[in-house]
């Protein structure tokens, strides 16, 4: 395929402005403690890192969001919270956001997920995660099919983030029906929660445990894709490759190979959340898959220059086109 050509960009994302996007799924938190090394310490053969920072993103679902936004979508958002102070956290995040949070429900005995990094020299030394995944109770799945029941009809698309924390079901699923364009980025214990969903977006190495196949050479990533595509009977399977970029399945074996665009991969963290953002909304807009594959791979390209979980602007996608086609 012809690469994106700038002109085809802006118009497009001209057009993706103002959509309206339900996402659904597992929200984090995520924590950022940046500082620097001198020293190991005398406790134990770590460094000791000196704190200078301490910021707060949105993760998973949330971040989802959060591409969505930066492209100038509406966005409400439904899952569930713990009733402890990051829930008032992640709130604060989203309202500054200007993302819709009524469908976020808040679970009494359950924490808010949480990933707290450790950064210096723009290195992650460790990870703590803060989280439980344990389903929620029948009840409080209902709460949130109910919701994507009631406002699925009225969005130009629903997009399910699925992180492994427990909350997507089946009954959860089928309640977004109502809406035409559903979208999911599934993980491999979850991916039959998804049958019948317009396009599933998982990345390599998901795909390969979903199917049994591991993705050593052109022909395999072939029977990953025609497998995935034939036990979920959705319209179009995307699988993203990294460095690799991205491949496209569809109906009538149609396929699509997009090489990457980045100049630079500094940090991969939430590339999966932006490609799934910004193909929504390309198809939102009425873009054929080929177009809105292209640009999800132009807004990859421009967040996986950038340290930690992040976003694409308009700006930055089409300096990418722009560099592309110099």
């Amino acid at each position: 395929m012809a690469a994106l050509k700038p002109g085809v960009a802006r118009a497009l994302l001209k057009r993706t402005r103002g959509r309206k996007i339900l996402v659904v799924g597992d929200l984090m938190i995520d924590e950022w403690i940046w500082g620097t090394v001198t020293r190991i310490s005398p406790e134990a053969p770590v460094p000791v890192v000196a704190v200078n920072a301490h910021s707060f993103t949105l993760g998973g679902a949330g971040n989802v969001a959060n591409n969505l936004r930066a492209l100038d979508a509406k966005v409400w958002l439904a899952g569930t919270v713990g009733d402890d102070a990051f829930s008032e956290q992640m709130r604060a995040l989203l309202r500054d956001r200007k993302v819709d949070g009524r469908g976020i429900f808040a679970l009494a005995g359950r924490p808010t997920t949480r990933k707290t990094r450790v950064v210096a020299h723009n290195q992650q030394v460790v990870r703590a995660d803060w989280e439980s995944v344990t389903p929620p109770s029948a009840i409080d799945r209902e709460r949130v099919a109910a919701f994507v029941r009631r406002r699925a009809p009225h969005c130009d698309a629903v997009i399910f983030s699925d992180y492994g924390k427990g909350l997507l079901s089946r009954e959860i699923v089928e309640a977004s029906f109502g809406c035409p364009l559903v979208l999911a980025d599934p993980k491999p214990q979850n991916v039959d929660l998804f049958a019948g969903v317009t396009c599933i977006a998982p990345n390599a190495a998901e795909a390969a445990a979903i199917t049994g196949i591991v993705l050593t050479d052109d022909a395999a990533l072939e029977a990953a894709g025609r497998n995935l595509f034939a036990r979920l009977h959705c319209q179009y399977v995307v699988i993203t490759r990294g460095e690799n970029g991205i491949a496209l399945f569809a109906k009538k074996g149609k396929r699509l190979q997009v090489p990457s665009v980045a100049r630079t991969v500094y940090d991969v963290s939430g590339a999966g959340d932006t490609v799934i953002a910004t193909l929504t909304l390309a198809l939102a807009a009425g873009a054929p898959i080929e177009q809105a594959v292209g640009l999800a791979n132009f807004a990859a390209g421009a967040v996986v220059e950038k340290l930690g979980t992040a976003t694409a602007s308009a700006g930055e996608i089409l300096a990418l086109v722009d560099h592309a086609h110099v």
